[in-house]
């Protein structure tokens, strides 16, 4: 039992909460990098995203799943049924809560989902930046009356408070296990999962409140050229003629907002110079057509 490798901790941790609360935020605090896209929209999130936060003596593997809501179209199926079927995949589980708003239906919902599952749950309470300190307790009291959680960790993922003390606490729930990922890897998507992502989250940014869920993103080419500069190709696919001028904008000037903002961050992530090109394309009611959903990614396999 002396083997130093025998005390390597390792392990899979689901975020869970409704929509909006920070569960993007969270991950790339922990990270240390953008890998999730963050926006004031809600059901931002489509797919689980895998971050990997590692340390000397543990590696810990983070799903961010979509947030858990009332489905009102496939889509909305697929990625409530993708949250939930994280709970089943997880050493832990860490409910992510808002409180700077009212416990509600949502929480409370998915409080139901959790009592279901025998893995250790984690009530978070993020943005605790926007709350007077003596207000934790009895916000704390009313979710425990729900629920009796393992472990109950006050943080604010956007600055970052307790986010360290988080950790360690989830370090005490990983078995002895190996090192899933080399330790300089963030996450498992690909490249252009995460650059179609930041595309998205730029659209999201800087367009009005109907167009947020009625677009995706598909990659379709990503190369390096002689010169060094990476050339990217990407299709931002709208429901609805009109969306598609929203997202244009006068003189193209929406678009080429949408390019410049996205390019920056896609040089961060790459380390490379851009050639970014958008094209918008309508696609009538893709949310509910299930071989597109399968085209562009959405899968629940």
């Amino acid at each position: 039992m002396s083997d130093s490798k025998s005390k390597f901790k390792s392990g899979f941790v689901a975020i869970v909460g409704r929509p909006n609360v920070g569960k993007s935020t969270l991950m790339n605090q922990v990270i240390g990098q953008k890998i999730a896209i963050m926006s004031d929209k809600p059901q931002t999130t489509r797919n689980k995203i895998h971050g990997v936060y590692t340390t000397d003596d543990k590696q810990i593997v983070f799903l961010d799943t979509p947030g858990i809501h009332k489905s009102n179209s496939k889509l909305g199926d697929f990625m409530v049924k993708s949250a939930l079927g994280a709970l089943e995949e997880v050493e832990a589980i860490l409910f992510l809560a808002d409180v700077s708003e009212e416990l509600g239906g949502g929480d409370r919902f998915i409080i139901e989902q959790l009592k279901k599952v025998k893995t250790p749950v984690f009530l978070v309470l993020n943005k605790i930046d926007k709350v007077q300190p003596e207000a934790l307790l009895p916000i704390i009291g009313k979710y425990s009356k729900l629920h009796d959680f393992t472990e109950v960790v006050p943080v604010s993922a956007r600055d970052g408070n307790n986010v360290n003390t988080l950790l360690e606490q989830i370090g005490r729930y990983l078995p002895d296990g190996p090192m899933y990922y080399p330790a300089d890897q963030i996450t498992d998507h690909p490249e252009q999962f995460i650059c179609a992502e930041l595309i998205r989250e730029k659209i999201l940014q800087t367009t009005r409140e109907e167009i947020p869920h009625s677009i995706a993103v598909e990659i379709e080419s990503m190369g390096t050229g002689d010169n060094g500069v990476v050339n990217i190709g990407a299709v931002i696919y709208v429901e609805r003629p009109s969306q598609k001028g929203i997202i244009i904008g006068k003189n193209g000037a929406a678009l080429k907002e949408v390019g410049k903002r996205a390019r920056h961050d896609m040089e961060r992530l790459l380390g490379s110079k851009i050639f970014l090109e958008l094209w918008v394309k309508v696609k009538e009611d893709w949310r509910n057509r299930e071989s597109v959903l399968k085209t562009l990614g959405f899968r629940n396999d």
